[in-house]
């Protein structure tokens, strides 16, 4: 692999070469900074340092000669798609990239400005042609999780294939049901892609390799609930947004390589942060690659971050895929079900979503929330204050936060989060 061209593989892929350079020439030296320079880190990060540094050249090599084998590539970012059935395919899912200011000016160009900066990133990205993801996958998969990504994949679908799901916004045994044709429905567009089809045995093995890294995802997740922390809320977030990119089974070996680490780390009483430091949960949207503004600035302020109640965190992993069916109807049938166990903003009612804040802040044992929301995003907005209702009935400090990907308000959020911690302390 190290002998590859990636420039060259780049070009092939029909990228920007320019605009990817001027990209990604900062973010080295900022993910230096932030991660490399950590006081303390575990032994085992090396490995994810090495995928983050990697993330637009090892790991798109895998996939293009995995597409030139025949197997499909399939683009997305919600946790609502069931890539158990691309993997029992024969395929890979990939994440697309969206966590960045950079290409957010572009996707301005044809989406409107109050709009939520990840939906506009990824289209400014696909534009831009600076994310490989995008060029190298078969198609993209959108799904209707709110008002501004429905209509903007009707956008993204004239510059990339784009198949859309529909997700219902109840929970209702009709909706479950809708959801299941849906999955049914994907299942068919992905065999038109493949050359394989998919088996009960495939697709069950599908079920149980993806489960396995929930688990370890989750036990990763665990060890957090430790005095002191054993690992910084950077590096827990990191490994999190790099399960939507890694080989499966790769990354699964790693995340429990790294949890071994973390048990002794817990035994012998060594941590990341001062017992006394406040214990924050950050709760909201989600945090795409590169996106670590807000868990830097706790961190730095003297916080530790030790649990996510977002897409980049708890909802990625905590509801697994039953492995009880016998027959691809079953299995399916069982997708379906996990899907319905995912408490997203975009669901109504969605009281289940506050029990779950609650539950967390309590098994972590932490002594305030951050509510991370990205501007223009109505779904989590709206939902804050019940949620900070529910916290405050528990006593439980709260603040929301409100911001985009770019650094421009760093400072303002500074003064913000330390006077939230000083507060709690």
């Amino acid at each position: 692999m190290s002998e590859i061209d990636y420039r060259e593989m780049w070009a092939e892929l029909g990228m920007d070469l320019e605009k990817h350079d001027e990209f990604l020439e900062p973010l080295s030296d900022h993910y230096e900074d932030l991660f490399v320079s950590q006081d303390n880190r575990p032994e085992g990060m090396e490995y994810f340092n090495e995928v983050m540094q990697n993330v637009h050249h090892s790991r798109v090599a895998e996939l293009k000669s995995e597409k030139e084998a025949g197997n499909p590539v399939i683009a997305s970012f919600c946790v609502f798609v069931p890539d158990e059935l691309v993997a029992a395919a024969g395929g890979s899912s990939i994440g697309l990239c969206a966590g960045a200011q950079y290409p957010v000016s572009t996707g301005e160009e044809v989406l409107p400005r109050d709009m939520c900066p990840l939906i506009k990133s990824t289209m400014g990205f696909k534009l831009d042609r600076i994310c490989p993801y995008f060029e190298v996958s078969d198609f993209v998969v959108g799904e209707t999780t709110c008002d501004g990504k429905k209509k903007a994949w009707e956008i993204l679908d004239e510059y990339k294939p784009t198949y859309v799901m529909e997700l219902p916004q109840r929970k209702s045994p009709e909706s479950r049901d809708l959801w299941e044709k849906e999955v049914r429905r994907f299942k068919d567009r992905i065999e038109d892609e493949a050359t394989t089809e998919i088996t009960a045995e495939s697709l069950g093995s599908a079920i149980e390799t993806k489960n396995e890294k929930r688990r370890a995802l989750k036990e990763l997740y665990a060890a957090r609930k430790a005095d002191p922390v054993p690992i910084s809320g950077k590096d827990a977030l990191l490994i999190t947004q790099l399960a939507f990119f890694d080989d499966t089974e790769r990354f699964t070996q790693k995340v429990s390589n790294i949890n071994s680490t973390l048990e002794n780390r817990i035994e012998a009483g060594e941590g990341v942060a001062p017992t006394d430091a406040p214990r924050i949960l950050i709760a909201g949207t989600p945090m795409p690659l590169p996106n670590w503004k807000i868990h830097d600035i706790v961190e730095s302020s003297g916080g530790v971050v030790v649990c996510e109640e977002t897409c980049t965190g708890t909802r990625y992993f905590e509801d697994e895929v039953p492995e009880s069916g016998e027959t691809v109807s079953e299995h399916i049938e069982n997708l379906a079900d996990r899907a319905m166990e995912i408490n997203c903003a975009c669901f109504t009612p969605n009281e289940e979503r506050v029990d779950d804040v609650l539950r967390l802040a309590r098994e972590y044992e932490v002594d305030g929330v951050v509510y991370a929301n990205l501007e223009f995003c109505l779904t989590y907005d709206m939902e804050y204050r019940k949620i900070r209702t529910a916290l405050e009935d528990k006593d439980i400090p709260v603040t929301q936060i409100e911001s985009n990907f770019g650094e421009s308000d760093v400072e303002q959020l500074k003064t913000r989060i330390q006077a939230f911690l000083e507060m709690i302390s």
